[in-house]
């Protein structure tokens, strides 16, 4: 199923943090959510572990990363959210809701 990619991105927690991040300061490159999980969340990952969790939100696409001269940015994609909540939030249409 194609949900299975953002389920199996929302299970880990860094990655979590890391879509808070980009929601609440969208275009962050690589150092900018690094510094930003080491100063407010304490947590002391490489630059090359922070890497990973973005390529697989990336891959289950909740990230977009555009380029910037030599830099990459990471922007959040809410789509695929939007996608799994109107899954279960969109009204019965043979009214059968208990």
């Amino acid at each position: 199923m194609a949900d299975d990619g953002v389920w199996r991105a929302l299970a880990d927690p860094t990655r979590r943090l890391i879509l808070d991040e980009l929601a609440e300061c969208d275009g962050q490159s690589l150092s900018g959510i690094c510094a930003r999980l080491a100063t407010r969340h304490a947590l002391g990952l490489t630059r090359q572990a922070v890497s990973q969790h973005l390529a697989v939100l990336e891959a289950a696409g909740l990230v977009w990363v555009r380029r910037r001269g030599r830099y990459r940015l990471h922007d959040l994609n809410t789509a695929p959210l939007e996608r799994l909540a109107v899954r279960w939030l969109a009204p019965d249409p043979a009214g059968d809701a208990p």
